[in-house]
């Protein structure tokens, strides 16, 4: 094949054809009075545009426009007011009630600030939502011929008024005194909950009705707690599909989802939360979460990046929608009082059973005891009532427990006898159980209908707003870990510190296993090693509730205290072994007919005897 080449006589002209091109640019670039003048000739025009405009009542279709640089109301004059919008004026206007303060900027006409007016953050600084731009939140809508224009580069116009005893504000960007796109804040006494309206008049001339307006709304999560990480963990966006079903994106890493549809969409930053809600369900929605926490740390102030994209339908060529801001809480007795919205879905209860009982057993139950009792105290309460209410689900395990430590005796001679024939060995075992009307199993259904109790408790200790900054002994937030002692590096999944209510859990988890599990439960073959769980849970448990909430590890603390006491009591004064030995031997001498399962195992197991004999011959 040719190999192409490129001639000294096409470089030379490639050059002297260059060069050309820059000396041309060169003589023709204009003067500086050149561009003076026409400066002051294309300001000329413009004016002379502005005031056509006005007196003909005419409006053009707005342009994409940028008031980032130094040089923004100059800008905005000679751009925007070209297209009939009013002139720019810089301010906030600030609505607060007893429970909330809110500033709302010009430019924009949004929230630039939201307070909690109640509640401190860890470090007692007041706890924002909204604060220094960490969020935005604008409509992007399209003109008749294409152009984009963003309200958050225009600016509104600020209006105060009564309704009765609730605070209006009316936030305008006005190419007219008639002609307006309009932000309607309403705050009620003592409320977090805000009604915001968005509508236009008189723009129908603007708008691309065939094309949805786009709102945005984009938030970081400002740290409250003392742990990032933990915090991190109950962070999430959640919305409302317009059927009730309730949908997250990822709470560890980034997500995001699209055409969905909803009734309102929650940016939940652990106990606090802001809420965008709607009676008429937004048609669909594009949303995403952004994960800024890798590690746990002291300095970093930001925990998820979350942002929305809502279309809004234009009817009539005009822009009309009813919404609710929420700046609050999320704590269910406040979330439950917006009827209809459902906004205390968007707390974490749990899934399925656990969920309900979380929200309809404990969560009322605790906010009863606290009403009269300190943090610690009602926790304690709470315990002691629910431990005994399963205190005849700790008899019946107990129960099996000393049937299975009156047969260990005959159960370890069944081991010796058959201890080269594993498969021998069970079949003996599971004969020597039905005979004796003893089942292994019986222990485990016990710890099974507990289960629920267990993992409800486990989301409503993090999650209860009651807990939060409660004191209790050493503790000085039952929502937070119990830190006595800081330490000089980080232990991988322990953290830099050591709190003493996990420490104290994790022991009282091992006497309470090895009155359970370590002296009582025989070795069976291929089950797993009773007496290592014995020594691995109570380990696993520290690690995990150091950096847990502290109500948490306390109410296992006194659960498992109650529980070893209940055992004890039981064991010392309800159960006597030697009654329950001489019954084993009455239902040894009874005729003990199988049921279905114990048939169709003792028969594959001696299936399987007989298969291991063939083998051997």
């Amino acid at each position: 094949m040719e190999e192409k080449k490129l001639d000294i006589n096409s470089i030379i002209g490639f050059v002297l054809i260059f060069g050309i091109l820059l000396f041309w640019m060169y003589q023709n670039q204009p003067t500086a009075e050149e561009l003076e003048a026409q400066k002051a000739k294309q300001e000329q025009v413009e004016a002379e545009a502005v005031k056509n405009e006005s007196q003909e009542q005419k409006i053009d279709a707005p342009a994409v426009i940028n008031l980032q640089d130094s040089t923004a109301v100059a800008n905005y004059k000679s751009t925007i007011g070209a297209f009939g919008f009013t002139a720019p004026s810089e301010g906030t206007t600030k609505l607060e009630n007893d429970v909330i303060f809110l500033e709302i900027g010009n430019k924009g006409g949004q929230i630039v600030e939201a307070r909690m007016k109640q509640f401190k953050a860890y470090d007692s600084v007041p706890i924002y939502l909204v604060k220094d731009g960490n969020a935005s939140f604008s409509l992007n809508f399209t003109a008749s011929d294409n152009r984009v224009l963003d309200t958050k580069d225009l600016y509104f116009e600020p209006s105060l008024s009564k309704n009765g005893e609730n605070q209006v504000l009316s936030m305008k960007a006005k190419t007219s005194p008639n002609q307006f796109l309009e932000y309607r804040y309403e705050i009620k006494p003592n409320d977090y909950m805000v009604d915001f309206t968005i509508r236009s008049q008189g723009l129908n001339g603007v708008i691309n009705s065939s094309r949805p307006v786009q709102l945005e709304w984009k938030v970081k999560g400002i740290r409250h707690n003392k742990s990032i990480q933990y915090e991190n963990r109950y962070t999430r966006l959640t919305y409302n599909h317009d059927d009730g079903k309730i949908s997250k994106l990822s709470e560890t890493s980034d997500d995001e989802e699209s055409e969905v549809d909803l009734k309102w969409l929650s940016y939940r930053q652990h106990f606090f939360s802001s809420i965008l809600a709607t009676k008429e369900n937004f048609e669909k929605a594009e949303l995403s979460s952004k994960n800024l926490v890798e590690e746990e740390s002291h300095t970093q102030g930001f925990t998820k990046e979350f942002a929305s994209v809502v279309p809004l339908s234009v009817q009539g060529g005009e822009l009309s929608k009813n919404m609710f801001w929420y700046y609050g809480p999320t704590d269910a007795l406040v979330l439950d009082k917006y009827e209809g919205l459902g906004l205390d879905d968007s707390i974490p209860f749990g899934w399925g059973i656990f969920g309900w009982i979380n929200r309809y057993l404990f969560t009322p139950f605790y906010a009863f005891l606290s009403s009269f009792l300190p943090a610690g105290i009602a926790i304690i309460v709470m315990t002691i009532l629910v431990r005994l209410a399963m205190s005849p689900v700790t008899y019946k395990s107990y129960l099996s427990q000393a049937k299975m430590k009156v047969l260990k005796p005959e159960i370890t001679e069944l081991g010796e006898k058959y201890k080269d024939n594993a498969m021998k060995k069970q079949q003996e075992t599971m004969k020597l159980y039905n005979k004796a009307g003893v089942s292994p199993m019986s222990g485990c259904v016990p710890a099974l209908l507990q289960m629920p109790i267990f993992y409800a408790l486990f989301m409503f200790f993090p999650t209860s707003f009651a807990l939060r900054q409660k004191s209790f002994l050493w503790a000085d937030d039952l929502s937070s870990y119990d830190a006595i002692a800081q330490l000089p590096f980080s232990i991988p999944f322990y953290g830099d510190h050591v709190s003493l209510f996990p420490i104290l859990a994790s022991v009282a988890i091992f006497f309470y296993m090895m009155m359970t599990t370590g002296q009582n439960m025989p070795q069976q073959p291929g089950m797993p090693n009773m007496k290592f769980i014995m020594y691995l849970m109570p380990f696993m448990m520290l690690f995990f509730f150091n950096n847990y909430a502290s109500g948490l590890s306390l109410y296992y603390f006194i659960s498992n205290l109650i529980t070893i006491g209940i055992m004890l009591v039981i064991k010392n004064f309800i159960l006597d072994e030697e009654k329950i030995h001489a019954q084993i031997q009455e239902n040894k001498k009874k005729p003990k007919k199988e049921n279905k399962f114990q048939r169709k195992m003792r028969e594959m197991m001696e299936q399987a005897e007989e298969q291991k004999k063939a083998g051997r011959r």
